[in-house]
């Protein structure tokens, strides 16, 4: 199988520090996983996911669940009810939303009926007003538990671990880049549209490998589909702007509670012992409840996750 997620490639690895930053923290992202507790005490579900240990273990640890072991795959399935969608499953779901938006079928591609595929449309694709493609590139979209993103870029299937060309691909980010480029003429203008389209994509997920697959899997949407527009390789620069809006926007949550995940449950009330040191006790749910924050691209501000949908 071809190797997914490449820890130690140019893309990843001049912005892994970035892609392992949690922007409600100020910390590291959490494993938030028992799955690699052999490997040492660095790495229990508490523990940060540290750059240096990512970078010397690399695929070996980092991988998609396709890449897991059968009784991995089953184990983290029984624990966290983990299960990933199939491509064509994410594809008809994301036709179904581009339905409602365009108001008519088969916008990006055709689905074959009885093959579980899709056939690309050809041509641009046309919007009834000329700025229309600038209001879809901004519509905001959010992938709840995530896992490794299938539904906001399909670098591969995640089901299958089959690559996906970038002409056949069917992710939220990807159906705006394409638009992106058939919008857009200049370098500079793609690359400001390409940020934006990065910038309306979210996601959340609790297991920290989960998140740094789906993170890298964005970085890397955007980095191909610039080498494949023109021919070169972003420099560090851009692929770090690009990180930096991306571990803002696909971050780490409990989505029962809206908190950094392995908070302990609230409580109204707790009784303090003779032995506890209030100090120490203070700090511990000052950790544990911290609310997640995320980023309005277009208000240049941070939010409270849980404050959205009270309209704040």
């Amino acid at each position: 199988m071809t190797e997914l997620i490449d820890i130690n490639s140019y893309p990843v690895q001049c912005t892994l520090k970035l892609l392992l930053k949690d922007k409600s923290t100020k910390k590291n992202i959490i494993w938030a996983t028992d799955n690699y507790e052999s490997f040492g005490s660095n790495y229990r579900d508490t523990s940060e996911m540290d750059e240096r240990l990512i970078s010397v273990l690399g695929s070996d640890i980092i991988k998609p669940r396709i890449a897991k072991s059968l009784e991995e795959q089953q184990d983290r399935t029984r624990k966290k009810a983990e299960v990933f969608t199939p491509s064509w499953i994410c594809n008809k779901m994301n036709n179904y939303c581009d339905e409602q938006w365009f108001g008519r079928i088969n916008v990006f591609n055709v689905e074959v009926e009885g093959e579980n595929s899709w056939t690309s449309t050809e041509g641009k694709v046309e919007f009834e007003d000329s700025d229309d493609w600038k209001k879809y590139i901004d519509s905001r979209r959010l992938e709840i538990t995530c896992g490794e993103g299938p539904f906001l870029v399909s670098r591969y299937d995640s089901s299958t671990g089959d690559t996906i060309e970038i002409k056949n691909r069917i992710g939220i980010l990807d159906r705006k880049l394409r638009i992106t480029n058939e919008n857009t003429a200049d370098q500079d203008n793609w690359i400001k549209w390409a940020l934006r389209a990065v910038e309306s994509c979210y996601g959340y997920e609790y297991q920290g490998d989960n998140l740094l697959i789906a993170r890298i899997n964005v970085l890397m949407t955007f980095y191909e589909y610039y080498k494949d527009r023109w021919a070169e390789e972003p420099d560090k620069e851009l692929l770090q702007k690009v990180a930096n809006r991306i571990s803002w926007n696909i971050w780490q949550m409990d989505g029962l509670k809206g908190t950094v995940p392995l908070g302990k449950p609230y409580e109204e009330f707790h009784q303090m012992s003779l032995f506890e040191d209030p100090d120490e006790e203070a700090n511990k749910d000052e950790r544990d409840q911290i609310p997640c924050r995320v980023y309005d691209w277009r208000r240049e501000g941070s939010v409270l996750y849980s404050d959205i949908g009270k309209g704040r």
